[in-house]
């Protein structure tokens, strides 16, 4: 394989996260698929600042982040046809009045997008995401209850998971900045006796609706009200949405059969392994992220994986759907 710049390394991931970094599905569909047909992506590492091709040789299974998947649906018989099976971590908030995800689009279209997609795809392949959870002056727990409730009741029948996190603003100081940067903001993390308190009832209303709840990257344990940690890259779910043609994605999970062999069929017992960069808290199993920081334009207030607004809008205008990767390398912004 030829690129056409020079890589400190490369890859070949079985599963590809795309991306926990930006929201691929919203702003760069047409990059993505293009990225798919030549079967490679540059990457460039937010730690050493050096490029790695991520290659596709290996990749069975795609899982997409998003807050808006519309602009990817054309794309997704293709990336079925060329041999990927897939699912969506599907962000649904309602954080309209306070502005925190200043981008996105209106409630009521993002739901009927759910639901189309769920239709489209299954339920089981799309995951709703009601996270992170904020409060405020005026917020508070009944509030969201009655947000969270009211999305349930649109979303009820077309998912299996409902998955939540509270705000962490304590630990990233970009998070720290652009909330003191906007003006009029008040978010804050919830304490530890609102947190258990949600917990409990939205445990009771999964139930009322027929999801399973889960808990995203938290430290603390909320097992004893039903909701368990939650793998966002899940293996267990890639094994039950696998096609039978993807022998790429077989293999990596362990579940492949070796239809010639002369031994009787036996699925090996392979346990996939914790995906290492990610906080301990996680509990993805390994997969390659191929997005980039500071190129989501959703401009969420809570986010930690964009600096500024100015970066963000800089980095974007970099942006070529042909390229080999999300922003040119050699000149993507920082600060």
């Amino acid at each position: 394989m030829t690129f056409k710049n020079d890589v400190d390394g490369c890859s070949y991931p079985g599963i590809l996260s795309a991306s926990r970094s930006t929201d691929i599905p919203a702003f760069y569909a047409e990059w993505f698929s293009r990225r798919l047909r030549d079967g490679y992506v540059v990457w460039k590492s937010p730690f050493n600042q050096k490029c790695y091709s991520v290659c596709f040789e290996k990749a069975g299974g795609i899982v997409f982040w998003t807050k808006n998947p519309k602009p990817l649906m054309p794309f997704l018989d293709e990336v079925s046809e060329l041999g990927y099976d897939y699912y969506f971590q599907f962000t649904v908030n309602d954080y309209e009045s306070e502005g925190f995800e200043p981008n996105v689009p209106p409630l009521d279209e993002r739901i009927e997008t759910f639901r189309s997609l769920s239709q489209k795809l299954g339920k089981e392949r799309v995951i709703w995401r009601f996270d992170p959870i904020c409060l405020t002056r005026e917020l508070d727990v009944e509030g969201i209850m009655a947000r969270l409730r009211s999305i349930g009741e649109c979303l009820k029948g077309y998912t299996e998971q409902l998955v939540i996190s509270f705000v962490d603003v304590h630990a990233y100081t970009k998070v720290q900045r652009n909330i003191k940067t906007a003006d009029g903001f008040c978010l804050r993390e919830p304490s530890m006796e609102e947190q258990d308190e949600l917990a409990r009832r939205i445990s009771s209303y999964a139930k009322e609706i027929g999801v399973s709840p889960s808990a995203c990257g938290e430290r603390r344990s909320f097992a004893h009200f039903g909701i368990l940690p939650n793998k966002c890259i899940d293996g267990e779910l890639f094994k039950r949405i696998c096609r039978k043609g993807n022998i790429k994605l077989q293999k990596h999970l362990g579940t492949y059969i070796d239809q010639y062999s002369l031994l009787s069929p036996q699925k090996k017992d392979v346990t996939l392994c914790k995906d290492k960069g990610q906080r301990k808290e996680c509990g993805c199993v390994e997969s390659k992220d191929i997005g980039m920081y500071n190129t989501c334009n959703h401009m969420c207030v809570y986010c930690y994986a964009n600096t500024s607004q100015r970066v963000v809008e800089k980095n974007r205008v970099l942006h070529d759907v042909n390229g080999e990767s999300l922003i040119p390398t050699s000149r993507t912004v920082e600060e």
